[in-house]
């Protein structure tokens, strides 16, 4: 299996591409330049990370925040790098950020509401390679907006997902592979994360207090309103992202329909009340985002995938994973592991540690090392580098359009899911080229 192979099958053409041996990662001299569209906290560290690599210069960024401007131009300073064009004033500054011919790529942080405009407005713009946070858009023509998009002009578009690159993860993507769990059968993930104190802040800083929208900070400013206004898994890229890798989703298989659940709104109503008391404005918003939102998958290959949101209530953070194939099955939660004939007793869990160390991913392996401070535990590290390392080659990046679609369009679909009481068709996005392509994503040791 080859890169050559996988871009030949992705519908979207791209330049020729050299396959380098791993010896040789860093020896080509080219210098990749990005432009950033959104320096809050997250592309903050996206430009901190990316500061730190040789090949890679930031000529531009854009906010409309002045503050987030300052602190960014304050990592250029303490990174040694010469400070970028700076464009801001308006919330469509970003277009005349794409207007410079010299960008090689543009990477999006920016509010969920924005990305399918300034993605399109990207490609639109010649720039054949954007890098995008979740989530690729908000409705389901959104989605296709994009990938109708990277079609048209033969771009690049791929989405950020750090979790597919979890050290763990991979270890259990590379056990896939080789077959230790036998046949896939089942498959579950989620967002299990307590929100409440970036959905509510004391709106100065991300202290404990009950303000959001206008009044809120950072992402209180805008992903609070999502949820008084939408009822549906609003961030399932994190927990369908590693498991579509491990069942071939767009190369082999794919999803074929969705079905979800909402428990009722309790947990952001009662955190106000705790901490603003019952009189404070904000005690009476209803928040239409159900606190336990969970879905089911089908794909086309038999397996099932459970997804699971949970960002409303007290809880420790999880992305509750679990594999189970025909010879047993992994999860996250407690790390543990069972393998039929394999583990010491029968019907009993043990520690997965001693298997994820031998069944490290070979990217892991030769990497790590540059990882370290890179955030979210390393796997910062791993995203940026697939991107960037993409770009030099003029190949198809290893998370394409179409994963960005599927993984994200799970949004939408589960709000719909939801407000009909039925099981919805989830759309083929590469229009059945899913039959015939491969999939080749951390296959090896380069990226």
């Amino acid at each position: 299996m080859d890169r050559r192979s996988f871009v030949r099958n992705t519908g979207i053409a791209t330049a020729g591409f050299a396959f380098l041996p791993s010896s040789q990662l860093f020896a080509q001299q080219q210098i990749i330049r990005i432009g950033m569209i959104g320096v809050g906290l997250r592309g903050q560290n996206h430009l901190s990370n990316l500061l730190r690599r040789k090949d890679v210069n930031i000529t531009a960024i854009c906010d409309i925040d002045d503050n987030m401007l300052q602190r960014s131009l304050d990592i250029f300073k303490k990174a040694g790098k010469a400070e970028p064009k700076i464009f801001k004033g308006d919330p469509f500054a970003w277009k005349k950020l794409l207007e410079m011919k010299e960008l090689d790529a543009v990477i999006i942080s920016t509010p969920w509401e924005w990305h399918t405009q300034m993605i399109v407005g990207s490609v639109e713009a010649g720039i054949k390679y954007v890098g995008t946070e979740v989530m690729l858009g908000i409705t389901l023509e959104d989605h296709w907006e994009v990938v109708r998009a990277a079609e048209k002009h033969k771009a690049q578009v791929m989405m950020l997902e750090n979790v597919c690159y979890r050290r763990d993860v991979m270890a259990v993507l590379n056990m896939v592979r080789q077959g230790i769990f036998g046949e896939i059968i089942h498959l579950q993930g989620g967002y299990q994360h307590d929100l409440r104190g970036i959905k509510l802040n004391d709106g100065t800083s991300n202290k404990e207090g009950v303000e959001f929208g206008e009044k809120g900070y950072s992402e209180a400013k805008w992903r609070t309103n999502h949820s008084v206004h939408r009822n549906g898994d609003l961030y399932p890229t994190h927990g369908i992202g590693p498991v579509a890798q491990m069942i071939n989703i767009n190369r082999g298989n794919r999803f074929i329909s969705l079905s979800s659940f909402s428990t009722k709104a309790r947990g952001l109503h009662n955190y106000i009340v705790d901490h603003g008391g019952a009189q404070h404005p904000n005690a009476k918003v209803e928040f239409k985002l159900g606190d336990v939102v969970t879905t089911m998958i089908n794909c086309a290959n038999g397996e099932t995938i459970l997804l699971q949101h949970d960002t409303n209530l007290p809880r420790p953070y999880s992305l509750g994973f679990r594999v189970q194939g025909t010879k047993g099955l992994w999860m996250d939660l407690n790390d543990s592991i069972y393998l039929e004939g394999t583990s010491p007793k029968g019907h009993t869990w043990e520690s997965a540690d001693p298997y994820l160390a031998k069944f490290d991913h070979p990217l892991w392996a030769r990497w790590s090392k540059e990882t370290e401070g890179a955030g979210h535990g390393g796997m910062d590290f791993f995203v940026l580098h697939a991107f960037v390392e993409a770009i030099k080659r003029k190949t198809a990046t290893p998370l394409d359009v179409y994963d960005a679609a599927a993984w994200s369009a799970i949004t939408p679909l589960s709000e719909t899911s939801i407000e009909r009481g039925n099981t919805v068709e989830f759309p083929d996005f590469t229009s059945g080229q899913w039959m015939y392509r491969k999939n080749d994503f951390a296959v090896n040791d380069q990226f």
